[in-house]
């Protein structure tokens, strides 16, 4: 996805190796928050228990706009406000699974 470009500057998506953000291999079914060697803001640690696992469903949500999402601070200050770039980010991250 030519958008996932903005995100592999903190994340990266194929390989267990955390950046600014942590690693994205997984991450569709995997526990929010759960990323070992990783420290995660207050927010999203405060967040992690009521979001579960994540699903496109929540996944969608959270990349609007995190810092809202996460009712506080997130390191992630980037947003994809159009529904298209996040179904195609959320479908490249899929594809990553297989």
């Amino acid at each position: 996805a030519k958008v996932f470009k903005k995100c592999k500057a903190c994340h990266v998506p194929d390989v267990e190796k955390n950046k600014v953000g942590p690693h994205l291999v997984g991450i569709i079914g995997r526990a929010a928050g759960s990323v070992e060697g990783y420290k995660y803001s207050k927010a999203m640690k405060a967040k992690a228990g009521d979001i579960g696992n994540w699903d496109e469903a929540n996944l969608k949500e959270f990349l609007v706009n995190p810092k809202k999402y996460l009712g506080g601070r997130s390191k992630m200050s980037f947003r994809l406000k159009k529904e298209d770039q996040r179904n195609d980010v959320i479908a490249y991250l899929k594809s990553l699974a297989k």
